[in-house]
């Protein structure tokens, strides 16, 4: 699976996908993620060039009707997409889904990314910022929209490297032992590691007893007792 990310602020995934697991699947090109900035698409007098030589391009506009904030225009958005898909309808064997982050959208689960990662090949993540993106921009490029919870962040940067994430998990190689996912086993909400007894404050806190006992089914037994407690 292929990431395309329209962001303005693609240096914000640097650290992220530099690092680790993620790190390590796009070095091996087990996936790759690219990224378009919608501000080389912007032209006519949003785009002015300076005695110095340097280049400010606008992306945003203010609404119609009033209101604070700005919101970024449609066709910079549209056009850096179209810049993908272009390239992307050279592969025929190619299935895109182009994808917007929006708060009151579908809720994006472990389930979601699993439907995902059978379906398509390459997912396009539309990065908003300010009071949002022109609605238009849904309606002509068919969007599909998803939330990744019931807040409002200053843009689209963090939702698109939690999918990023979910999904790399989906892709056979990226972690070392496929059936390892969490999500493929019962697992708890709490877990524990070395020493078995950890002294703070002259106070003994102990690892639960029954996952030192070696019972696999009172273990898993105990791990769902946990969950039904969230």
């Amino acid at each position: 699976m292929k990431f395309h990310v329209i962001t303005l602020f693609p240096e914000m995934f640097d650290s992220y996908l530099g690092e680790s697991i993620l790190g390590r699947a796009i070095k091996e090109k087990k996936t790759s993620v690219s990224f378009v900035n919608p501000r080389k698409f912007v032209s006519g007098k949003y785009r002015k060039v300076w005695p110095d030589g340097n280049i400010s391009a606008q992306v945003d506009e203010r609404p119609y009707a009033g209101g604070p904030g700005m919101v970024m225009m449609a066709e910079p958005i549209i056009k850096a997409v179209e810049s993908v898909t272009k390239k992307l309808s050279k592969n025929k064997k190619a299935k895109i889904l182009t994808i917007n982050f929006v708060p009151s959208a579908e809720k994006f689960t472990t389930e979601v990314a699993k439907k995902i990662s059978k379906k398509y090949t390459d997912l396009i993540l539309i990065c908003g910022r300010y009071e949002g993106i022109d609605a238009r921009v849904d309606k002509i490029l068919k969007t599909t929209k998803y939330s990744v919870g019931d807040y409002v962040l200053t843009g689209g940067e963090i939702p698109a490297m939690i999918l990023i994430d979910s999904l790399s998990r989906q892709i056979e190689g990226v972690l070392g032992n496929f059936d390892s996912r969490e999500e493929e086993r019962v697992s708890s909400s709490e877990v524990y590691t070395r020493p078995e007894v950890l002294i703070h404050n002259k106070k003994k806190y102990k690892v639960p007893s029954v996952l030192l006992s070696g019972n696999h089914k009172e273990i898993e037994d105990w791990k769902k007792w946990t969950n039904s407690k969230k």
